[in-house]
């Protein structure tokens, strides 16, 4: 039998006959397949089938891919955190410089943890890194956490100089929320720091570098995601702050704007994935975690600009559920009851965001698409006169959407 290196030379000198004679490419794949199932059968070691060789070779392939897919995304992080030291150095280069010594202060801390974890872990008991009270989001009362999370100027001040880089103590699934959460929450103190004329800043900057404030907001609203959709109880207070922080951010008159305008699309996608989220969400003790995610998209309704196009989502899921829950009721075929259930936490919500239009009186910010006011108030009365007997507490709140809908005060169209 020829030697594997004869067999080597033979097939690719065949591979070029085959292009030069500009054969097809499938020709070409049929080839190179071959080639290489005759390298693995001539390099297989003994005792091994060609099978096992196989799995084998793929298996470790892949492994080396990962480590290089790897490799690459801690590289990507690290140029992200580079940009976001610059983009906050050139906003305010004062407050940049004192957070580097903090920051080298911290990596002293952890040095010491070594020696003495006991110590490290109550001399960060205050540092909001991811000691906190895990609790879990209460009632509505994560609006009023909202507030009472924005303190005075000189606590924030404190309280930024206890806070060790994010990297340093949490796991690589937490750092999807931790590191931009760092990040912007410098950007927040600057903001307050400058307003109460303690610093000087230049957020004019935000403009000039529009790709790390969106991949910043980009990565903290992937990383909300992925815990929304693997929820945990009691929450992690990172989930907490982050969700604070996103607040902070869209409800800020300085940066909201900036926020909106280069990462609209994006808040756009985590508004509709949050809404997805409670639909198909099946598990057994589900309504916990649903609650959270009511309150994060009632809490984006707090903007005007996201509260306009969260309820132009909120009204076409609930109407496109009405109509196939009227159409299963007319045929007497089965329907989603975990959908059902579900589907009151998105009535909630949007009857919460109408009300709170309603009593702001902000017409001219009630811009949401009228064509789908009108698709969901077309055939209502009707829809719900086929549903009452059957399903009472969801036509209820149906006749309530659409009474908010078709007062005076929400004249949108």
């Amino acid at each position: 039998m020829d030697s594997i290196e004869e067999v080597h030379k033979g097939l690719f000198a065949h591979f070029r006959k085959i292009k030069s004679r500009g054969e097809n490419q499938i020709s070409y794949l049929k080839i190179s397949k071959l080639a290489l199932a005759f390298a693995i059968i001539h390099s297989k070691p003994p005792g091994k089938s060609s099978k096992e060789y196989t799995e084998y070779l793929a298996k470790t392939v892949s492994e080396q891919d990962f480590g290089w897919k790897w490799k690459v995304e801690v590289l990507e992080a690290e140029v992200l955190r580079l940009r976001q030291e610059l983009l906050l150095n050139r906003i305010s280069p004062r407050f940049y410089l004192e957070n580097r010594k903090q920051d080298t202060s911290a990596e002293t801390l952890l040095g010491q943890e070594s020696i003495n974890p006991t110590n490290y872990s109550s001399q960060l008991e205050d540092s909001g890194c991811d000691v906190c009270n895990d609790s879990a989001f209460d009632s509505l009362g994560m609006a009023s956490d909202f507030h009472q999370s924005e303190h005075n100027v000189n606590t924030s001040k404190l309280w930024l100089e206890g806070v060790p880089p994010l990297n340093l103590c949490h796991t690589s699934k937490e750092q999807s929320v931790t590191a931009p959460v760092h990040f912007l929450q410098r950007l927040l103190e600057i903001r307050k720091l400058s307003e109460g004329g303690i610093l000087q800043a230049d957020f004019s900057e935000l403009e000039n570098d529009s790709f790390t404030i969106c991949n910043s907001v980009s990565q903290l609203l992937d990383g909300l995601t992925v815990f929304f959709n693997s929820p945990k109880f009691p929450a992690p207070s990172f989930l907490t702050e982050g969700v604070h922080v996103l607040m902070s951010l869209i409800t800020d008159t300085k940066l909201s704007n900036h926020v909106l305008k280069k990462c609209f699309k994006k808040m756009e996608e985590f508004k509709k994935n949050l809404i997805q989220i409670i639909l198909r969400n099946r598990s057994i003790n589900r309504f916990q975690a649903l609650h959270s995610v009511s309150q994060t998209l009632g809490l984006l309704g707090r903007n005007n600009i996201l509260r306009n196009s969260l309820i132009s989502l909120l009204l076409s899921e609930v109407r496109q559920f009405a109509e196939q829950l009227l159409q299963a009721h007319q045929v007497q075929s089965a329907y989603d009851i975990t959908q059902y259930e579900n589907i009151f936490f998105l009535c909630m919500i949007l009857e919460q965001l109408l009300q709170n239009e309603t009593e702001e009186s902000n017409i001219s910010s009630s811009d949401y698409r009228g064509e789908e006011k009108n698709k969901f108030l077309k055939n209502l009365d009707q829809i719900i006169l086929h549903l009452s007997d059957e399903f009472p507490l969801f036509s209820l709140y149906l006749w309530r959407v659409s009474v908010l809908l078709s007062s005076g005060q929400m004249q949108i169209d």
